[in-house]
């Protein structure tokens, strides 16, 4: 069965996961960003979030509802959890140092992986998509893993933003 399953995998699906693998370790080692570029993870994984769940089950109601819960609650809990002290900013070049970390790779191969397999389950049994509590736990996980790149984008724009008013104030008090 999974020769099956992995037969009939469009071969997208592996050009997408080889993209992920590829920003998850690139990911993993300290480097230097400009700003806009900090937004192209989580936008790409919040377009793919919720285009999958508009194509399965559409983007109002319940489903709808639990990925804003699950997507708040994350992004709110993570943005708490991001030491601003330990992001570099650079206001003059518009860029910021992202201190490396495996957590991207993690959360874009959970992602992956939940999607893959929510395409599975639907493949095996299409009636799913009338199961309204099978609906709201994929929605609610899939709000999880994006308020996570949500909240860690949020940390990093906090600090750049806090750096530039101190950097503003510093120049108004010489």
């Amino acid at each position: 069965m999974l020769q099956q399953i992995i037969s009939h995998t469009p071969i997208y699906v592996w050009a997408i996961l080889g993209f992920l693998v590829y920003r998850g370790v690139a990911a993993s080692q300290d480097r230097t960003v400009t700003l806009r570029s900090l937004f192209i993870i989580p936008a790409v994984m919040l377009g793919l979030s919720l285009q999958d769940i508009a194509n399965r089950f559409g983007l109002h109601g319940a489903p709808l509802a639990a990925w804003i819960i699950g997507a708040a609650l994350s992004t709110g809990l993570t943005w708490q959890l991001i030491d601003g002290k330990r992001i570099n900013v650079n206001r003059a070049e518009g860029s910021v140092t992202v201190r490396g970390s495996w957590l991207p790779l993690a959360l874009m191969m959970a992602i992956f992986c939940a999607k893959y397999a929510v395409a599975i389950a639907f493949a095996m049994s299409p009636a799913l998509r009338q199961e309204a509590l099978f609906a709201v736990t994929v929605c609610a996980t899939f709000g999880l893993f994006n308020g996570v790149f949500l909240g860690r984008l949020l940390g990093h724009l906090a600090a750049y933003l806090k750096a530039a008013s101190q950097a503003g104030l510093q120049s108004a008090a010489n």
